[in-house]
């Protein structure tokens, strides 16, 4: 995967989030030309990205960042949808794929609007919902890898620090999206036969030793 297909999957992708009403507010993907040479791929506008790994609320953290729009796009119920991906000479660098669901589902839940569309949106309306953020993370850099403790291609759950869970491979942008809308938005991904599944996969990047533990596995 090289930069030219993975911004055009990731703009196919915002369509197919408007198409199907997921979403409300969108930033199309952009490229970026770094002065190392290497080229990211994201939303235009990505100073004070950094608010999500500091040690405030997650109010505060979602807040930021909803306010200077710093995601991809925004879904019907609140959530913030990130995609970050750097490439160098050698290829794919690191990825940033994020989820930040809304802290106060309640103004969801009371929306009539949404609220007449019940059938399609149960899984945001239901009251028992706890938001919880999710984060893919991969990096190629040999200094950063701390085997199992720090998988180059991990995944983190609710902002907990020391959370990184070993996955397989980096993802493409269709995988991960595909994983949020059939998990998190079930009703619509059932009911419109929604197959979001790349038929682009990424080298191996887990060790033996990772795969030893729980992990997450991508065919």
């Amino acid at each position: 995967m090289n930069p030219k297909v993975t911004i055009k999957e990731i703009s196919e992708i915002t369509n197919k989030v408007i198409a199907l009403g997921l979403s409300v507010k969108e930033n199309f993907p952009q490229l970026k030309q770094n002065r190392d040479g290497s080229i990211t791929i994201d939303w235009g506008n990505t100073d004070n990205i950094s608010i999500a790994l500091k040690n405030i609320s997650y109010r505060d953290i979602y807040d930021e960042l909803e306010k200077n729009e710093l995601f991809n796009f925004k879904m019907i119920d609140g959530a913030l949808i990130q995609i970050m991906y750097t490439f160098d000479k050698e290829g794919l660098y690191s990825h940033r794929l994020a989820f930040f669901p809304s802290h106060n589902l309640e103004t969801y839940q009371n929306d009539p609007e949404i609220y007449t569309k019940e059938d399609l949106y149960a899984d945001i309306l239901s009251k028992s919902i706890v938001p919880v953020p999710i984060r893919f993370d991969y990096c190629r850099d040999d200094n950063i890898h701390i085997e199992v403790e720090h998988a180059k291609s991990h995944v983190t759950f609710g902002q907990y620090k020391n959370c990184r869970i070993p996955v397989l491979s980096p993802l493409s942008p269709l995988t991960f999206v595909d994983f949020i809308v059939r998990n998190f938005y079930s009703t619509i991904y059932k009911r419109f036969s929604l197959n979001l599944n790349s038929t682009t996969k990424y080298d191996k990047t887990i060790t033996l030793k990772e795969e030893k533990v729980l992990h997450f596995n991508i065919v």
